[in-house]
């Protein structure tokens, strides 16, 4: 298969390459800063059609994961540019598939599991989840993400593609051992001592191994019966305290001291970032994904944080050894 991944340049992007690439498909990513890679990097701008529009006519797969990090403060300046990236990657995307001689016959875009509301009671799943945005318990500030999230899913689904089925992935904190990514992150944390619990340790933490990610988005490039919003994380999402705990367990480490929400506000600003990012309950099952038979091979936290830490050792071992 051709396989195109406009926005690819990122943690995700690279292990949906990676993977494809290994497997012997023709991998295209499309970035903002074209590098070296394993597999075709082609120059975009993620706004306007241009020759790149040539690599998605006659592609059998668009996964488009284009969009501004949220990894940041939430000025006027930043606000803009994630809303931007989104909507206008999403519409470009859209209408070169919509002008292709030859359309992909699938269009996996990214959306996120932000979109769900901050809730403990219950999961969202596809069919019965609450959207946020009118939370009573979440700062108003946290209602960006949730417009972002909206507006992002609108725009896919306003683009026009007759000949192509069309699934939006509302994917979870994807982890894999890569360096720079989420999980490098938090290990990074719990070896410095610092991985207890966030704030009060309730909110839910939803996740997905990056090995059931790719196997998700490979049953979903098959499986024609399926279309719309699918939730890609792992059926068993778990609070902060709990993740957190057997992370260190996972990782060796006895202990980790909490950061209290005070703490969090002051080093999310040190940091550049939001504390939405860390304290907001994200509770959110694989409705569809289950229901269809597809399968997780690492369901629950436990297994899946020993797998993440060994993999995550050999790879800097193996860095080491290189060196």
């Amino acid at each position: 298969m051709r396989i195109v991944i406009p926005g690819g340049s990122g943690q995700v992007g690279t292990v949906l390459a990676r993977a494809f690439h290994h497997e012997g498909h023709d991998v295209v990513v499309l970035s903002r800063r074209p590098g070296v890679q394993p597999w075709r990097v082609v120059a975009w701008d993620g706004q306007r059609l241009s020759a790149w529009r040539r690599e998605i006519d006659g592609s059998d797969v668009v996964i488009n994961l284009a969009g501004r990090s949220v990894n940041c403060r939430y000025t006027d300046v930043n606000r803009k540019e994630i809303m931007d990236s989104r909507i206008s990657s999403a519409r470009v995307v859209g209408e070169a598939i919509a002008r292709a001689a030859k359309p992909p016959r699938v269009w996996l875009q990214a959306s996120t599991a932000t979109i769900y509301a901050h809730r403990y009671d219950r999961p969202n799943d596809e069919q019965t989840g609450m959207l946020g945005g009118n939370e009573s318990a979440a700062p108003n500030t946290w209602r960006f993400s949730i417009d972002v999230a909206r507006a992002w899913e609108r725009a896919f689904d306003e683009a026009v593609t007759t000949r192509t089925r069309k699934v939006a992935l509302r994917s979870a904190m994807t982890l894999s051992p890569d360096s720079g990514g989420v999980f490098d992150a938090l290990v990074g944390l719990v070896r410095r001592g610092l991985g207890g619990s966030a704030g009060d340790g309730r909110q839910y933490m939803s996740w997905v191994h990056h090995e059931d990610f790719v196997a998700a988005v490979r049953w979903l490039i098959e499986r024609d019966d399926v279309d719309g919003v699918v939730n890609v994380a792992a059926p068993n999402p778990l609070p902060n305290a709990e993740f957190m705990r057997l992370l260190r367990e996972a990782a060796g480490v006895p202990f980790g001291l909490p950061a209290r929400g005070w703490m969090l506000e002051i080093g999310a600003v040190l940091m550049r970032t939001e504390t939405e990012l860390i304290l907001k309950s994200r509770r959110v099952v694989p409705g569809k994904l289950l229901e269809r038979g597809f399968t997780f091979k690492y369901p629950v936290w436990n297994d899946a944080a020993r797998d993440l830490c060994h993999q995550w050792k050999m790879m800097r071992a193996g860095s080491l050894r290189a060196a």
